[in-house]
């Protein structure tokens, strides 16, 4: 179910406020560009500055606008093992396929302190979850290891493997068996990833080229590596300039030259600087989106 490319969608505002008939209309247009699934209120979605009620609602919203044409990944994630079930439990109550909860952040627990906050979502809620190992913003990284004893509990399904670390990729296929979903959460190197054995990405770049994408990971799933490395060096650029201020501003800015929505973050994020706004025209430009 889970495979290809899912992104890790923005969460526009107006005013303040959730921007939901934009919203609406940003997954329509994922969609519509030939995506695999879909994952609101991650790190991309702002998740860190909704509040419970906002991040709910952007859930129900990507559920309902979905319509079961695509899996729906919640973010659900907390350095609360409490938070973190019960925000699982509202995704399984509105209809999500899956969870992705991030290991937990700022508290630094252990390899077993993170195998127990998983173990514990998992028997609270029937729900397939996806670990999110993003060390760079966590402070913590679950080891293989600790991935591996994970995945013989029945509702731990796979990760989204953000460190870019290409040789651990391979290790932990080993380690966690063929059923282990394994996505990756670093465009750069995702076609080095998905060479090492992934199944797909949960992406930032999709928000911005969801065909472009979603074409290199078609390629990619296939065995068409020409057409991959051909993907790879069209988007490469993007991907890396959607990073060249504080994620998601690019990313924002770039929906907003589109006219798909309002640059508007919510603090501590600021609008993209003026420099990274000069790098991201010139790589959507380079990947076909404008």
């Amino acid at each position: 179910m889970f495979r290809g490319v899912l992104p890790a969608l923005v969460t526009p505002f107006r005013d303040g406020a959730v921007d939901e008939d934009c919203f609406v209309r940003l997954v329509e247009r994922q969609i519509a560009g030939g995506v695999h699934g879909l994952v609101p209120v991650g790190t991309t979605g702002e998740s860190a500055t909704l509040s419970h009620d906002e991040h709910n609602r952007v859930i129900e919203l990507c559920i309902k606008t979905a319509a079961g044409r695509l899996p729906v990944v919640a973010g659900t994630g907390s350095n609360s093992t409490d938070e973190a079930i019960e925000l699982t439990r509202h995704a399984k109550t509105a209809g999500a396929d899956a969870a992705l909860i991030v290991t937990p952040y700022y508290n630094r627990p252990s390899q077993e302190g993170m195998y127990a906050h998983y173990a514990a979502i998992a028997d609270a809620v029937q729900i397939p979850i996806l670990v999110y190992n993003v060390p760079g913003r966590t402070g913590v990284d679950i080891s293989n290891e600790t991935l591996a004893r994970l995945a013989k509990l029945p509702n731990i399904v796979g990760i989204k493997d953000a460190t870019g670390d290409l040789a651990r990729a391979s290790q932990q296929r080993l380690m966690c068996g063929e059923d282990w979903v394994m996505l990756s959460g670093d465009d750069p190197t995702a076609l080095g990833y998905m060479a090492h054995g992934g199944h797909g990405s949960i992406s930032v770049t999709a928000n911005v080229a969801p065909e472009q994408v979603s074409a290199f990971y078609n390629d990619a799933l296939t065995g068409q590596w020409q057409g991959a490395l051909y993907g790879q060096d069209r988007l490469i650029r993007l991907h890396k300039a959607l990073f060249t201020d504080a994620s998601p501003s690019p990313t924002k800015f770039a929906l907003a030259h589109l006219g798909l929505c309002s640059e508007e973050a919510r603090l501590p994020i600021v609008p993209a600087s003026d420099a990274s706004r000069t790098e991201v025209l010139a790589a959507m430009r380079d990947a076909g989106v404008i």
